[in-house]
């Protein structure tokens, strides 16, 4: 397997959906190859930090102020339909 098959398959070899055959050629290939390697590691890693990314929440009342602001800046606006 070459570099760019390896990235071909990328997804697929992490995510456990290639045969065997495949996914042997892709260990082997991984072994031996640093840049591969360090692809492979990489786009792990940002799964992982995706994945457990906590959703972050504004509190009821900043709402609130922000769209106050929002709404208050939109209806003070210059009228432009002259």
């Amino acid at each position: 397997m070459q570099c760019d098959d390896l990235l071909n398959y990328l997804s697929d070899y992490i995510d456990n959906d290639l045969d065997e055959a495949l996914s042997a050629e892709a260990r082997a290939h991984l072994a031996t190859c640093p840049n591969c390697k360090v692809v492979l590691d990489t786009t792990m890693q940002t799964i992982a930090l995706t994945r457990d990314r906590e959703k972050r929440v504004i509190p009821a009342a900043r709402r609130q102020q922000l769209f106050d602001q929002l709404q208050d800046a939109f209806l003070n606006q210059p009228d432009k339909t002259m």
